[in-house]
């Protein structure tokens, strides 16, 4: 995956491909439509950061501005940060690299990260994921000559 992020001169990687390459900033790409991503936006805002998080809406107008290169109906099913050089983190890195920067949360991150760590991590990724497939963005979209939206639109509560 190597797309030209235009506006910010960067080239998108995977993240494997960027190792001893600094990250100064990420972007967090969330779905506004998701209560349980919201909430997590809102978590994310609150916490000290060691490196600043830019929170954008997956798939928005200003995510398409930022990141021409990055396939955003993708980000719509997978949870995807960025990084200011053009690193990609998906899925249990992009759940790991958020903790990693936030100042209370390195060490965890670390821990996370190891084989006896990820396991959690997986699971983590997987339940939320499964709840964004069922309340979020994704969940709205109608397939052609398929049934409008239902109850599965509303988030719970």
């Amino acid at each position: 995956m190597t797309t030209a992020g235009h506006d910010r001169g960067i080239t998108l990687q995977r993240a494997g491909r960027c190792r001893g390459v600094p990250v100064r900033r990420l972007t967090v790409l969330y779905d506004p439509d998701c209560g349980l991503c919201s909430h997590l936006r809102n978590w994310l805002l609150r916490q000290p950061q060691l490196v600043p998080l830019d929170l954008v809406p997956a798939g928005s107008g200003r995510a398409r501005a930022l990141l021409p290169g990055l396939d955003h109906s993708t980000t719509l099913r997978r949870i995807t940060v960025v990084g200011d050089r053009g690193q990609v983190y998906t899925d249990d890195a992009a759940f790991l690299v958020c903790l990693w920067a936030l100042a209370g949360h390195r060490a965890t991150a670390r821990r996370l990260a190891t084989p006896a760590g990820r396991p959690f991590v997986r699971a983590a990724v997987l339940a939320a994921s499964a709840y964004r497939a069922s309340t979020g963005a994704s969940a709205r979209e109608v397939p052609p000559g398929g049934p409008p939206c239902d109850d599965r639109c509303a988030p719970p509560g």
